[in-house]
């Protein structure tokens, strides 16, 4: 399954989701822990390579954080499958980069390192603004199921909220509540990870239509939200 997309990649009101995006002061950033966890846990939930939040910017989109590649700040956006979080009514975008997949997007860059699958999930803010994506790579072509849309949804939706964490503490020059917080929600990543690492093994693999695999998997993303919940208010 591929995302059909639109004739353009800059939607009509783009200038105010920017206005929303840089309030975050979160762009261009440098790497935090509590974000480079998020990627690494998506990356074992997803068996793949790589994973990443992107922040679509004007020009470019930034890697906030990174997993499975080193040196890539981000990409000029009509290099970026990224780009396309910005887009209303595509909550979950994927495509196989075949360049007829990517019209609107150059697939160059990720063909030329043997990239051959994207899924991403849109970050959205309270407003509605699109920030970016928390994506998956893969090297190769593969199915994504409804199941596993949702559960990056879930997990977007945990990134955005963390987002909108960050800004509240360091707005409000609370920096030290700003790093105790990302050891509390790692703590609880740490968890996660383990269930993983160990579903994976158990099952040669974490396959989220088995309910018996998917409940656990659940239950450890609604004790980060909770905390997330309880921080914010």
């Amino acid at each position: 399954m591929t995302t059909n997309f639109p004739a353009s990649l800059i939607p009509e009101h783009d200038a105010a989701r920017l206005r929303t995006l840089h309030q975050f002061q979160i762009v261009n950033t440098t790497p935090e822990q509590i974000f480079d966890d998020y990627v690494a846990w998506t990356a074992q939930l997803f068996n793949v390579p790589i994973s990443l939040i992107s922040l679509v910017d004007a020009d470019y989109v930034w890697f906030k954080a990174l997993t499975g590649a080193t040196g890539i700040p981000g990409l000029v956006r009509n290099e970026s499958m990224c780009s396309a979080a910005i887009l209303a009514g595509h909550d979950v975008v994927i495509s196989d980069y075949k360049p007829e997949s990517c019209q609107l997007i150059k697939p160059d860059v990720a063909q030329a390192i043997g990239l051959n699958f994207y899924a991403g999930a849109v970050l959205v803010a309270a407003d509605d603004s699109r920030l970016g994506m928390l994506a998956v790579i893969g090297k190769e072509p593969r199915d994504f199921s409804a199941a596993e849309a949702e559960l990056l949804t879930r997990l977007a939706g945990l990134v955005s909220r963390t987002i909108e964490l960050r800004y509240r503490y360091l707005a409000a020059d609370q920096l030290a509540e700003w790093e105790d917080a990302q050891r509390e929600l790692t703590i609880a990543l740490d968890d996660n990870s383990a269930l993983a690492r160990y579903l994976s093994t158990r099952n040669n693999g974490i396959d989220l239509a088995d309910a018996e695999v998917a409940q656990p998997i659940i239950r450890r993303i609604e004790s980060v939200a909770k905390v997330l919940t309880r921080r914010l208010g």
